[in-house]
């Protein structure tokens, strides 16, 4: 079962997740965090915004992370999670346009885009997994 204690109190601070879809979720997330913190400082040197926002991204990605090994994690959550993940999509294609050209950069398929956005799709799908095995 995917379900994890929502008490804020007593119980340990950290717990594993009880399903092997936790841990996948888990990677994904790890995956996209990684990549956006060690992009953004590239891309702050062309746009100082985007480049601030691939940080906080990649820095809410690993918040999520901790969130989720927390005892402060709740079903609802899972919901959030989702929709961010898939926020972080859509946020590709508006700011790149939206076709396939969203994942160019010069004229080349850039590996990490396609890495980024296909963990947080695992990511979005392991949360709504995850979401419906918790009871809710």
């Amino acid at each position: 079962m995917a379900t994890k204690s929502s008490s804020t109190s007593g119980g340990p601070i950290v717990s594993l997740p009880s399903h092997p879809i936790g841990y996948v979720t888990i990677l994904a997330a790890l995956v996209t965090g990684v990549v956006h913190l060690l992009l953004g400082p590239q891309v702050m040197g062309f746009s100082q915004m985007m480049g601030i926002l691939f940080i906080l991204n990649g820095l809410g990605f690993l918040g999520g992370i901790a969130l989720y090994l927390s005892r402060y994690w709740n079903q609802t959550l899972y919901l959030v999670a989702a929709g961010y993940a898939l926020l972080t999509i859509i946020a590709l294609f508006g700011f790149q346009g939206f076709s396939v050209e969203a994942f160019y950069m010069r004229g080349d398929l850039n590996p990490m885009a396609v890495a980024a956005k296909v963990a947080e799709l695992v990511v979005a799908v392991g949360a709504l997994y995850l979401y419906s095995e918790s009871g809710a």
